[in-house]
């Protein structure tokens, strides 16, 4: 039997050169399933996503998800894409599993935790202070490179990462430091600062963007107190769950985020395409 993906729409363009595509997954023409493969605007490496694939329930377990996401990567490359991207719930095992097994590299998890009502407190002597415009200056600066340097690291080429930084942080603070509903905090320990937070209140959950002890602070649980802060700042907007990424690696940090109860949710995959 033959499994190929048919499209079902005309292939689409956007003003800056993004392409996106629904297909049917089909055996000898039969229907027992759905791809939704996208592709980044041509800039640096072209990068293609899976957003989404899906077999029907009497066909899974057949191999048919496995032969409909090479084909996938087969369409990505002719499109040009050099890179294919694919985010898999942390309750999925079978696609985990099947990506792994299709080459695909961690990049990043998602993680979550519920919140109490009730702040936690933070350790006697810590304290945390909206940061200034004078410290955001630099902050920024040294985020941008920071956020960069991650994704380079994991494969990305490095132009293309600086300017996938640099995009990622325009939009998401347009006004800077007074940008709505991101906060910016300072961890002081006995008067003195310690760390950094990025928080941001997205709907009815808060996400940490960036979280960072001072580098000559690191390993004097300062990290734990930065995490609780942000807990303490969620809960006091009135949200209920917090959020935050993880790129893979970082192994003190995924370990401090477990130690303090948060959960996978999502697992971010690439795989370069020879």
């Amino acid at each position: 039997m033959t499994t190929t993906l048919r499209p079902t729409e005309p292939l689409q363009r956007t003003a800056d050169g993004a392409l996106s595509r629904h297909y049917q997954v089909c055996v000898n023409s039969r229907p027992v399933g759905s791809v939704h493969l996208s592709a980044s605007a041509a800039s640096g490496t072209r990068a293609a996503r899976i957003t989404d694939l899906r077999i029907d329930e009497p066909d899974r377990h057949r191999g048919r998800g496995t032969v409909a996401a090479l084909a996938a990567e087969e369409v990505a490359r002719g499109w040009g894409c050099g890179r294919i991207d694919v985010t898999v719930p942390a309750e999925a095992g079978h696609a985990l599993r099947l990506a792994t097994a299709l080459g695909y590299v961690h990049r990043n998890r998602g993680m979550e935790k519920p919140l109490d009502a009730t702040a936690p407190r933070l350790p006697d002597g810590s304290r945390g202070r909206p940061m200034t415009e004078a410290e955001y200056l630099p902050w920024r600066e040294h985020e941008v490179a920071s956020y960069a340097r991650d994704w380079a690291d994991r494969g990305m080429p490095e132009d293309e990462a600086w300017d996938r930084s640099r995009r990622d942080h325009e939009t998401l603070l347009p006004q800077g430091l007074a940008t709505q509903d991101m906060l910016f905090s300072v961890l002081e320990h006995d008067g003195t600062r310690v760390g950094t937070l990025w928080l941001a209140l997205l709907g009815d959950k808060a996400f940490v963007y960036d979280v960072e002890a001072d580098e000559s602070f690191r390993g004097r649980g300062h990290g734990r107190s930065l995490m609780l802060l942000a807990e303490a700042q969620a809960v006091a907007a009135g949200k209920r769950v917090l959020g935050l990424n993880v790129f893979a690696g970082n192994t003190p940090a995924e370990r401090l985020y477990e130690s303090l109860g948060y959960l996978p949710v999502t697992h971010s995959m690439y795989k370069n395409l020879l």
